[in-house]
């Protein structure tokens, strides 16, 4: 894991403040002026108003440069051609600053607002498919599949776009997207479940994922300290964000636990994940 750890934090807003986009930029700022490595975006689907979590973060894009951005999207009621396009497009205007944490929705109550389906069992066997099939169709153009070129006319190589045809127990999907491979290959996957590239648990899982603790931001210093030294990559910290950035964070760094500027343009560079090959090139 290195010396040094990760920092997110979990993004909150109430009342007319979780519908104004600047309060959200304001909290992303401050975020982003400590130098931490994501925000999280809530979102669910069970009646509680809000904003939408992927639309929110592409309208904050904009107005940051460094913090990667990671939205919540509820995956047992969306499909996942709609949220690979999304979330290479947030890629894409935050120039690999995007992520995104897959939920499930087990009540039948959020079922019944979609009327779709009434099987809710195996949801988060379900939430590692989708987790394949997002890769999968961010994978489908090569790198260099756009041509652009206006005195002939071409604007894609198709030779270089590609069929997933991924068949599974809840969809199938051929592809290819209709949106060009993020800037990162893939944004990094999230989940409190082991289906993807972060972690958010209590407990430590296989060595090939970053495992944050979800904690409380007044968590004591030497508490997240010895955490880190069991194996934590990070911590995702809830609450009081100034607390977050003016006492947290000056502390981990007078102990050269936590970065002093960013090193890195991209999300993946941000957690020291590589940026993966094309599977299909």
């Amino acid at each position: 894991m290195g010396t040094r750890l990760h920092l997110a934090v979990a993004l909150q807003a109430t009342g007319d403040d979780a519908f104004g986009a600047r309060h959200w930029a304001g909290l992303v700022r401050e975020a982003e002026d400590a130098k931490l490595d994501f925000v999280t975006f809530d979102d669910a689907l069970d009646g509680r108003p809000g904003l939408d979590a992927v639309l929110t973060a592409a309208r904050i894009a904009p107005l940051t440069s460094r913090i990667g951005l990671v939205p919540t999207a509820v995956v047992t009621h969306t499909e996942p051609f709609h949220l690979s396009k999304a979330i290479a497009t947030l890629d894409h205007v935050s120039k690999g600053r995007a992520g995104v944490q897959l939920a499930v929705a087990p009540e039948p109550a959020v079922a019944r607002h979609f009327g779709r389906r009434d099987d809710l069992t195996g949801l988060w066997d379900e939430a590692a498919d989708y987790a394949e099939v997002l890769r999968g169709l961010w994978d489908s153009w090569e790198d260099d599949a756009e041509i652009r070129d206006v005195a002939t006319g071409r604007f894609i190589d198709r030779e270089k776009l590609h069929y997933i045809d991924f068949e599974g127990r809840w969809f199938s999907v051929r592809g290819p997207s209709i949106t060009p491979r993020p800037p990162q290959g893939h944004p990094p996957i999230a989940a409190v479940e082991p289906v993807g590239d972060i972690v958010f648990s209590d407990e430590l899982s296989e060595s090939d994922k970053l495992v944050f603790r979800d904690v409380e931001a007044t968590t004591p210093i030497d508490q997240l300290v010895a955490w880190h030294a069991e194996g934590f990559a990070g911590f995702r910290l809830h609450g009081d964000l100034t607390h977050v950035t003016r006492e947290v964070v000056p502390e981990l760094r007078r102990r050269g636990l936590f970065r002093a500027e960013y090193e890195h343009t991209t999300l993946r560079g941000h957690l020291g994940l590589t940026r993966p090959a094309n599977q299909f090139a």
